[in-house]
């Protein structure tokens, strides 16, 4: 039997959504979802494959997403470090003890790279992840946050590679073969900032577009369940 407990978590005058997939061996999991239209809901693929694992996590609605609602102008990456702090805070005591594993797709990756800033982190997973220029962190979501990514190469000089040169746990990137949205140069060079880490790996889906991986893997039972495999090996510290 598997339990899902729904939250909220107040942030800045609003509540948060999110639920709790319970594990039965560690709770220790903070996934954060993507830019866009990305919600917590569309996550339950590995969160679910996770959860018949042992392995609990939390994940929640950033502002302007699912049932969190409100508009993306109200929100920046910046804020969204700052909301998944405050669903830290919220679940305390019930899930995520410190080690953290953080995992993060898309934008949420960098949420989560900044995170391992603030917090003891000995997992990162980030998938299909993206990075940003440090110009653009506090800048609210809408045509200037956009104005700005869109120059060309502007994650080139982001804070991403050094934060994670002093990282010292445990690194996967998964990055998914024909990305229209970031290019394969930024998990290679995630994965070579990390040189402090404990270990670090870089795994191409083969066939996986930005918003199609877990769900081309699951057409493949071995090849989904051998991903979910390494995500869960980087929880349990190489076991699986």
């Amino acid at each position: 039997m598997t339990t899902i407990i729904d939250f909220e978590a107040p942030f800045e005058g609003r509540q948060l959504k999110g639920d709790h997939y319970v594990g039965r061996d560690s709770n220790r999991i903070l996934y954060l979802h993507g830019a866009g239209n990305s919600t917590r809901r569309g996550h339950h693929l590995l969160r679910g494959a996770l959860q018949r694992r042992g392995l609990g996590s939390v994940c929640f609605d950033a502002v302007g997403h699912g049932d969190t609602g409100g508009t993306l102008a109200e929100s920046s990456v910046a804020s969204r470090t700052r909301q998944a702090q405050a669903v830290l805070a919220a679940v305390a005591g019930r899930a995520l003890p410190e080690p953290l594993v953080v995992i993060g797709s898309s934008m949420g990756a960098y949420n989560a790279i900044r995170l391992s800033e603030r917090h003891r982190v000995d997992a990162l997973v980030l998938i299909v992840p993206g990075v940003y220029t440090p110009s653009a962190y506090e800048v609210p979501f809408g045509p200037a946050f956009s104005a700005i990514i869109r120059r060309e190469r502007s994650w080139a000089d982001s804070d991403a590679w050094d934060i994670l040169s002093r990282f010292e746990g445990r690194l996967l990137v998964i990055h998914a073969e024909h990305d229209a949205v970031i290019p394969l140069e930024i998990s290679e060079r995630l994965v070579a900032a990390a040189t402090r880490a404990e270990s670090r790996q870089l795994h191409i889906v083969r066939g996986a577009e930005h918003n199609r991986l877990w769900s081309l893997l699951e057409e493949t039972p071995e090849h989904f369940d051998a991903a979910v495999d390494m995500v869960a090996a980087m929880v349990n510290g190489g076991r699986q």
